[in-house]
């Protein structure tokens, strides 16, 4: 990608001017290194499939507990809950407390938010 820059002197300061579009793509760059570098660092990403999945289920922690690979035995126990309330959540039967969910979210390594719609 070129980009046209033209070079001029104002009141003896220096400045560059460029097309709209030029500066867009050059803000996108940037935008998108950012991101690189986030998920470099170790920032997770979430596959299309997924996200797809989120916006469609009933149960947003029983798609990222499969998502996770997790039996919901084991995210009971991580989570410090029974496994019968656990499927109780999941199948909307109940909605379980803030605490209860803050601590399912750990254990499936989200934010709480992502569990609420």
């Amino acid at each position: 990608m070129e980009i046209d820059i033209q070079r001029i002197t104002l009141d003896g300061k220096n400045y560059v001017m460029l097309s709209e579009d030029d500066f867009e793509d050059l803000i996108d760059g940037l935008k998108a290194q950012a991101i690189l570098a986030r998920v470099e660092a170790g920032e997770e990403t979430w596959p299309m499939e997924l996200v797809e999945e989120l916006c469609e289920t009933d149960s947003r922690i029983r798609t990222y507990r499969k998502y996770r690979g997790l039996t919901m035995t084991e995210l009971a126990t991580a989570a410090g809950i029974s496994q019968p309330h656990l499927s109780d959540i999941e199948n909307g039967k109940k909605t379980g407390s803030v605490d209860v969910l803050k601590r399912i979210a750990t254990a499936l390594k989200v934010d709480l938010d992502d569990l609420v719609v």
